[in-house]
């Protein structure tokens, strides 16, 4: 399987991306705020879910391996597919659509594209209690801007020490964001 996907991006249409590596153009679906992001010419690493169907491979690709994780989690929702996925994380940034869903902000979810108030509320029922800890509480906004939020690297490296994201959220949670990455890790594994 395909982890990622680092390139110069070529062309852009729809919310799909052409990325060359090497020599070789890769079509990858994005979320609506990493698309916004992308300039052509510039050289931009994607996480990759890479889904292969009987009759196709699709590439969707995630600025941080956070979106990746919540999009993984999107699709393991009964009803939602990897296109109704991307539509919900195109609704904002990764970090308030896992906020939406620890808060059960079941209107936010369905307002994306494809997305009913049925299916929103299971994603609602099936992953309240696997994204961690609202990072605020209350109604969430489409805070849909072209300045991307840096991704948090230090959840990022905890994912990719294979915790799950409620757990690497909720150490996160204790430890203060205003040090290093590297002292955030350290302190969030202690705990």
């Amino acid at each position: 399987m395909i982890a990622h996907v680092r390139g110069k991006i070529e062309e852009k249409f729809g919310n799909c991306l052409i990325v060359d590596v090497n020599g070789v153009g890769y079509e990858i679906t994005v979320p609506t705020p990493d698309f916004e992001a992308c300039v052509l010419g510039e050289e931009r690493k994607f996480y990759a879910y890479h889904q292969v169907r009987e009759n196709a491979e699709e590439l969707y690709g995630f600025s941080s391996l956070k979106a990746k994780k919540i999009f993984e989690l999107l699709i393991s929702v009964q009803g939602i597919g990897p296109k109704a996925g991307i539509a919900i994380l195109s609704l904002a940034e990764a970090e308030e659509v896992r906020n939406a869903i620890a808060n059960a902000d079941m209107a936010f979810i369905a307002k994306a594209s494809g997305v009913g108030k049925k299916s929103a509320e299971r994603v609602i029922v099936d992953l309240r209690d696997k994204v961690g800890i609202p990072s605020h509480y209350g109604a969430t906004d489409i805070k849909f801007t072209k300045a991307v939020n840096e991704p948090d690297e230090a959840l990022d490296a905890l994912i990719a020490l294979g915790f799950p994201l409620k757990e690497a959220t909720a150490a996160l949670e204790k430890v203060d964001s205003k040090l290093s990455v590297e002292e955030r890790i350290k302190l969030a594994l202690k705990n």
